[in-house]
């Protein structure tokens, strides 16, 4: 049944998970760096994304390879669905070995009419809690889509800045992209099935996760501020990433140190997310 805006408002989800260190130590590898961090110790801010995986049966596996929708996550018609966006902040360190519930809200539903057709935006609020403290405050946004049209014209791609003072090059190649999958638990198939992405989907190629960019950018941060503590993050994700492109991670700080200005550029140079650290 097709869900109305007016009656999602409001809608509830509470899970709970354990923050394993060996899922810790998987995702730690999979970013590149030798050493994990250990049990008792921080986690790195966006790490948390490993956690609170979207379990279901095999039989209630939509065609794209997400989870039906219709449960917490509304079906609104649209069968295509991606993340936009997010704004976080975090309060308190997650703690590897600890267990943690993220308590969920549906806030905002709106519906537009777009250059490609018919979207929808779905605004989830997000409350993570160890069991000491409220840990990490969270707005992640997920936006839904028609089925591409044959004759839809692609955006006009943005120019990425060039006036980066950190800069930091990925190849996300299908291995990275399988390994971050796997860590997620995301079935997406657009991230591994090349057929359907290009012949169902209508992209060029194997779309590089959302949430992988944007942590990778953290990641550029913690690569070049070691000692600092992130407060807050935004980030919004402006035109897909595809497999065996370099992605180029860029960084600026703002003069006085509080602010990092982030954004992610393809090989052609186009601006595919862009971001904002605060740092405390």
């Amino acid at each position: 049944m097709i869900d109305t805006p007016a009656s999602l408002i409001g809608r509830t989800e509470s899970v709970v998970d354990l923050v394993v260190p060996t899922s810790v130590a998987a995702l730690a590898a999979t970013l590149d760096h030798d050493t994990p961090p250990r049990t008792g110790e921080p986690l790195p801010p966006l790490w948390h994304w490993i956690f609170f995986r979207p379990v279901v049966p095999q039989s209630r596996i939509a065609e794209d390879g997400h989870p039906v929708k219709g449960g917490f996550l509304p079906d609104l018609g649209l069968p295509r669905r991606m993340w936009a966006g997010g704004r976080l902040r975090f309060l308190s360190p997650v703690k590897v070995g600890a267990p943690v519930i993220r308590d969920s809200r549906i806030a905002d539903v709106s519906v537009k009419e777009g250059r490609s057709g018919r979207l929808a935006f779905v605004t989830v609020r997000h409350e993570i809690r160890t069991p000491d403290s409220l840990a990490i405050e969270e707005e992640h946004d997920i936006v839904y889509r028609e089925p591409p049209l044959p004759t839809a014209t692609a955006p006009i791609p943005t120019q990425a800045p060039s006036n980066e003072a950190w800069h930091h090059e990925v190849l996300p190649d299908e291995v990275l992209l399988f390994r971050y999958s796997a860590l997620t638990f995301n079935g997406h198939r657009i991230h591994y099935d090349k057929p359907y992405v290009t012949g169902t989907e209508g992209y060029q190629g194997l779309v590089v996760h959302g949430p992988l960019i944007a942590t990778l950018l953290m990641d550029l941060v913690r690569r070049n501020e070691p000692r600092a503590s992130v407060r807050d993050f935004t980030f919004k994700a402006i035109r897909p990433s595809f497999a065996g492109n370099a992605l180029h991670l860029c960084g600026r700080p703002s003069p006085d140190g509080k602010t990092v200005e982030l954004w992610a550029k393809d090989h052609e140079g186009w601006l595919t997310m862009s971001a904002r650290a605060t740092l405390a």
